[in-house]
């Protein structure tokens, strides 16, 4: 049985409304004003109000507006009782999240009507609400996986830390790092274009293919030549809409070199200099278009020596494309600089990044995953 709340301040108007309702079946709950109104639906949960517009304290737009702004409240459709009929009256009763209207005098064919219409988009939008709570569940387990299968920090013979922030729809970003000798390091990160599972799942392929090893020829040390097996391997084809950016580098320990290659992402930040006013700043970056575009991508490598006691930032480009409060877009050379600010403070620095890019962004969460991983050589 479906709980209608009537809320009206004329008692005449309160008992018209109990005697129709009650006979085509519904459970009626009464409330002579906003206040107690507010009170009703909080105990009772009902599937429908019926609202006056005008009462004495808290009148039916702002019963409407509470009513409305409140996300486990939402779904419960709600009708306006008024005798203004004029089109700014109704915009403005649309505006503070009125589903609908009924005028005074009442008709009691046309309020059924719209009642039994109402209870039926009640039902949609709590259905929807209930499947976007699973998805947003599975979207959640689904990141933890992801978590689950990210390395675990370093501390020797090197420092690498990492931070990973999905977004609330989960995208694409993926990355590893691991020995693939007792002096060469593999570290790459990859994006997979757009949202979700479809996003998520070709990022773990793509982890799962650089961890097997299955290509038994591949020179794994060679990162041009890596990106070129994937490229070959995880083509777009009609089934599969997906292509990644990615950055792939191999470092030597021992040579103190790094060689690296990458395929439409951003560049990685080399941040080198013993002083805080003259700090270094590569960017690592090499051409190509983001793997499984086309066919016939060729890729290239990239070489360079690491000084003393520099930091390395391999990033998503959801570290830098937030939209800010203001609206505007933020950029990579700002991120760039944030780095470069942050080098020498004695605090952890990945803290502080993140710490500053929740303060910017204009949503509770993240449009885009975000991840950025430290590389300190020293």
């Amino acid at each position: 049985m479906f709980k209608i709340l009537v809320i009206d301040d004329d008692t005449s108007i309160l008992i018209l409304l109990k005697r129709i309702l009650e006979k085509q079946g519904y459970e009626v709950i009464t409330a002579s004003n906003g206040e107690e109104g507010i009170n009703q639906v909080l105990a009772f949960h009902p599937a429908l109000i019926i609202c006056d517009w005008i009462m004495p304290g808290l009148d039916g737009l702002e019963v409407c507006n509470r009513i409305k702004t409140d996300s486990k409240l939402s779904t419960i459709f709600f009708i306006l009782l008024t005798s203004l009929d004029s089109v700014a009256d109704r915009v403005k009763g649309l505006d503070a999240g009125a589903d609908d209207f009924i005028s005074k005098p009442i008709e009691q064919n046309e309020l059924q009507a719209r009642v039994r219409a109402g209870l039926r988009l009640h039902i949609l939008s709590r259905d929807l609400q209930t499947q976007k709570q699973l998805l947003e569940a599975e979207l959640t387990e689904a990141a933890d996986y992801v978590r689950s299968l990210l390395p675990l920090p370093i501390t020797e013979p090197l420092r690498i830390n990492y931070r990973f922030l999905p977004s609330r729809q989960l995208g694409g970003d993926c990355f590893d790092y691991y020995w693939l000798d007792r002096d060469c390091l593999i570290i790459y990160l990859l994006d997979t274009a757009g949202h979700g599972l479809k996003a998520t799942l070709p990022s773990i392929s793509v982890l799962n293919f650089l961890r097997s090893h299955s290509v038994g020829n591949l020179n794994y040390y060679q990162p041009s030549h890596v990106l070129k097996a994937l490229n070959d391997t995880f083509q777009i084809s009609y089934q599969n809409d997906k292509y990644f950016t990615i950055w792939y580098g191999v470092y030597n320990r021992v040579k103190r070199q790094l060689i690296y290659a990458s395929a439409g992402h951003p560049p990685a930040i080399l941040l080198s200099g013993e002083k805080s006013h003259n700090v270094e700043v590569e960017l690592l970056r090499t051409p190509g278009m983001p793997v499984g575009m086309f066919p016939e991508a060729q890729y290239t490598d990239g070489c360079c020596e690491i000084k003393t006691g520099s930091t390395l930032y391999i990033f998503s480009d959801g570290a830098y494309e937030i939209t800010k409060i203001d609206g505007k877009l933020w950029s990579l050379d700002a991120f760039i600089h944030l780095l470069s600010s942050l080098r020498h403070n004695i605090e952890p620095h990945l803290e502080q990044v993140l710490n500053y890019l929740m303060a910017l962004r204009s949503q509770e969460a993240f449009e885009d995953d975000l991840s950025i991983i430290e590389v300190q050589f020293d």
